[in-house]
């Protein structure tokens, strides 16, 4: 028989689990594991000292913080002795890509074109500052309606036949997402990348490079950027299971004659270039515990079948959540999931992870959360949750601030939360 997650081991390695209180919301930030928080005070206890010196605190928090950049390389999926190098870390993912942009501001031509698309602005908002500054053009890989849902005008995903009529001779950079933090859809990196770099070779583009935000992905699927091919790929530790840091992986080639240096002038030329400044010790010290617990989750004590069981699981709980939303009752209660819904998936429900969003046509989405925060049991939101781009371009067109009902869950949340969901969403559809 084939294995499956152990949810009650899972459940308690996260403390504030125990208290009860649904935590539905995952998607802005998971709980935090218990063994990051024994990291974080091992590390100001016992090692904080500053780097680079020769005494033995210092050698060991040296080290310590070596050993975190490592395990954020590990679940990037960078493999090699030199992994650590291909790793910056960062307040959040929003400040590392703006570095970023501000890195390859001197290596953008004038005519170059870039390509975003409209999810989170995290990996939107930088680029378009950056074509502004620089007077690139900038063009959107806009979602296009699901023809398997012709009745719901919110169901859309994004399509690589869209995407290439954008490429161009001019391309110079794609920032894609590898999950939509509204929609919930997987992206299938590797087809993408592989697409543009075919066509943009093609076309004899100087140099195409490709960013991916794998803030949404990270929590619910392995990284695999060496395998993707991608130049450039950002994600938050902090809704991985980790405390509130993020972290930023640069191919070496990009690292060598893409970038310039945002650091000191006199530092060598390596990934410190574009981190002004360290990032929290203690912080990237408690990241050695997170690639542990995921292993630690599978017999075969490793990332990939680690992360199988954690697919399978939560697909259960999109079938379970989205079934309810989309039976006929909801449709005639003008519920409306935004991306795909369950008749979309098919057979295929990995094409989603747990994040799951909708309108209720005539209803403030506002009124609806109110109801689950006023249970006191289940944490959800409202709003554009930052995928302001995605949210203004619905038709029929809602209130931007308002917008949709977002449920995000991950692999620590069970089917009996779900339906605990249910039961207060039950309610506040009746109110």
């Amino acid at each position: 028989m084939s294995p499956t997650l152990d949810i009650a081991a899972v459940r308690a390695q996260f403390p504030s689990l125990a208290t009860g209180f649904v935590f539905a919301e995952n998607a802005g930030g998971s709980q935090i594991l218990g063994s990051c928080v024994d990291k974080i005070t091992d590390y100001l206890i016992n090692t904080n000292a500053q780097h680079g010196a020769g005494y033995e605190h210092s050698v060991k928090a040296t080290d310590r913080v070596a050993q975190g950049k490592r395990a954020v390389a590990e679940l990037f999926g960078v493999e090699g002795g030199d992994a650590e190098d291909q790793v910056v870390l960062g307040g959040s993912s929003t400040q590392l890509v703006e570095n970023l942009a501000r890195a390859i501001e001197q290596d953008i031509r004038p005519g170059e074109e870039i390509i975003v698309t409209g999810e989170h602005e995290t990996n939107a908002g930088p680029w378009k500052k950056l074509a502004a500054r620089t007077g690139a053009a900038l063009h959107l890989w806009e979602h296009t309606p699901l023809p398997t849902s012709p009745a719901n005008p919110y169901a859309v995903s994004l399509q690589i036949p869209a995407l290439l009529p954008l490429i161009s001779r001019t391309t110079r950079l794609v920032a894609i997402s590898a999950t939509s933090n509204l929609l919930g859809s997987v992206t299938d990196v590797a087809a993408v990348v592989t697409a543009v770099k075919e066509k943009a070779k093609a076309l004899g583009a100087r140099k195409v490079e490709v960013c991916v935000d794998c803030v949404a992905y990270a929590p619910h699927r392995r990284m695999e950027v060496e395998r993707w091919g991608v130049d450039y790929a950002v994600f938050s530790l902090y809704k991985v299971y980790g405390p509130h840091v993020s972290a930023l992986y640069i191919h070496p080639a990009a690292l060598s004659t893409s970038l310039s240096s945002l650091a000191h002038h006199f530092l060598p030329d390596t990934v410190y270039k574009i981190q002004p400044g360290g990032p929290g010790y203690e912080l990237a010290y408690s990241a050695t515990a997170l690639p542990a617990y995921l292993r630690s989750l599978s017999p075969a004590r490793t990332l990939g079948a680690s992360f199988a069981l954690i697919q399978a699981h939560e697909e259960g709980l999109v079938r379970r959540l989205l079934g309810w939303l989309g039976a006929p009752g909801q449709w005639e209660r003008s519920v409306r999931v935004v991306g795909e819904g369950l008749g979309d998936l098919g057979a295929e429900v990995g094409r989603r992870v747990p994040t799951v969003s909708f309108v209720v046509v005539g209803r403030r989405s506002a009124d609806v959360v109110r109801v689950f925060d006023e249970s006191g049991t289940v944490g959800i939101r409202y709003g554009h949750c930052y995928a302001y781009t995605l949210v203004e371009r619905l038709s029929p067109k809602i209130d931007i601030d308002d917008a949709v009902v977002r449920i995000s869950l991950v692999h620590y949340n069970t089917l009996e939360e779900v339906d605990k969901i249910i039961e207060v969403l039950d309610m506040a559809l009746g109110s």
